[in-house]
């Protein structure tokens, strides 16, 4: 199924899943039913499942309906009815983004491309990590694997939805989309991670400030990010193919081209990235929501002369979901820059 979450203005927020050209509003059946976490949390005390939930509540009668293609083309904070991010939290603190890097053949291309200046490209960490995924990144069932790359992202204050703003803040020094796919996942009142789905992401980093040492990822990484338009909850995780294009004034000065994807094209299998992420017992804390970004083969910033400017549009797109994702950038206020001032309790 395929689920969203969009914004009624005057009327609050709603969920819906998608049914050919519209969008079933669940919340009319159930005024409770205002986000995908509200919808999950209902389920698991009906002891059924998230699927099975979503199917009945879209069958409830005098259930409204709306035109899909309208909520794709509305800008959240303007008059018109808008998607919002297809997962999050109502408490932001309590929703936490990560990622797991050197994931696919390329992105190992990519980042010895970034720090290979400072040391020998086969000598990279980059290079032996990917290395360590290639040879114990798939463990057979019950056997724990190598550990892959892991980064904190931010949490729910840094969530951006379709047609929302990435931001370039003051003292960073670039932009960089990073197409992926994103697990979704809610921990249950029993403490066992459930996943809802997947979604598309633009996990927007600061490539240029990465590059200067790579252990400036960290901070690199410490930026908005965006999912979306809709939840799939009976996604194959196995072989599809991404693709990332950006456009400037309607004219496109990026495309990526085909970007291969899923458990064929991963050194690491997607049970081995959960795994990795959930064994920590903080992230399985009741109640807590948690996006994982799971990789991408290729980014624009070894390649390009350009730098992002407020007003790009960055497009990602991929089968199994039906619109892309789209976003637009913005630099925000040089103030951003400013040192910022501590002041005694």
């Amino acid at each position: 199924m395929r689920v969203v979450q969009f914004m009624l203005p005057g009327q609050g927020r709603r969920v819906g899943v998608i049914e050919e050209e519209s969008v079933v509003d669940l919340t009319t059946g159930d005024c409770r039913l205002t986000s995908v976490y509200a919808a999950f949390q209902t389920a698991f005390a009906k002891q059924i499942s998230f699927t099975r939930f979503l199917k009945e509540a879209a069958t409830a009668p005098g259930n409204t309906r709306y035109s899909y293609s309208d909520l794709l083309e509305g800008t959240p904070g303007e008059d018109s009815a808008y998607l919002l991010p297809p997962v999050d939290h109502p408490a932001p603190h309590c929703l936490l983004v990560t990622g797991t890097g050197l994931t696919h053949t390329g992105s190992m291309q990519s980042r010895d491309q970034m720090h290979a200046h400072a040391e020998d490209a086969s000598q990279t960490d980059s290079a032996k990590m990917f290395a360590m995924g290639l040879a114990g990144g798939k463990p057979s069932s019950g056997k724990r694997g190598v550990s892959p790359e892991w980064f904190y992202k931010g949490n729910g204050t840094i969530l951006r939805g379709q047609r929302d703003r990435l931001d370039i803040p003051g003292f960073a020094l670039d932009g960089g989309e990073e197409p992926e796919i994103v697990g979704c996942y809610v921990i249950a009142p029993d403490g066992v991670p459930r996943r809802l789905g997947f979604t598309l992401g633009n996990e927007w980093s600061d490539h240029e400030t990465e590059t200067i040492n790579y252990l400036y990822l960290a901070p690199s990484k410490l930026r908005t990010c965006s999912i979306g338009p809709e939840l799939n909850t009976d996604f194959d995780f196995v072989d599809l193919t991404i693709r990332c294009t950006v456009r400037r004034e309607g004219k496109i000065i990026y495309e990526s081209g085909d970007l291969k994807t899923g458990a064929e094209f991963m050194c690491h299998s997607l049970e081995n990235c959960e795994d990795h992420h959930f064994k920590y017992p903080p992230h399985r804390q009741p109640g807590d929501v948690h996006l994982h970004f799971l990789g991408t083969s290729k980014l624009s910033h070894s390649t390009r002369n350009w730098k992002y400017e407020t007003g790009d549009e960055i497009r990602i797109e991929a089968p199994g979901f039906s619109s892309p994702l789209i976003n637009t950038v913005q630099q925000t206020s040089d103030s951003n820059s400013s040192p910022i001032r501590v002041e005694p309790a």
